[in-house]
């Protein structure tokens, strides 16, 4: 037992007779674990953008909701009507009178 755990620390198994399929070993278990860290990078890279972009859908919910607020007051007759007076527009005093007319049959 002692004997075998020296002759690992000591790399013996990397120079013996069978050390090919050692070798072959590390490399695959050494490419297995860069394409794991890989990975994980990529997953942590996604997490992040995700992130960042809801918080650019909040900000830009938030402007569209300002700006719609801004729209509806703007659409107010009053709104209009103080705009218009500065141009010297005024609202008619005398309601619009409704125009019938009378269609004949040939």
């Amino acid at each position: 037992m002692k004997k075998g755990l020296t002759d690992i620390l000591k790399g013996k198994f990397l120079v013996s007779g069978d050390a090919p399929k050692n070798w072959m070993f590390i490399i695959y278990a050494s490419f297995l674990a860069t394409i794991m860290i890989a990975s994980s990078h990529s997953a942590d890279r996604k997490v992040h953008k995700v992130a960042a972009l809801n918080e650019e859908v909040k900000e830009l919910r938030s402007q569209f909701v300002d700006m719609r607020s801004d729209v509806q007051r703007l659409k107010l007759e009053s709104t209009v009507m103080h705009a218009l007076e500065v141009d010297g527009l005024y609202p008619s005093e005398t309601p619009p009178k409704k125009i019938k007319v009378k269609t004949t049959a040939n």
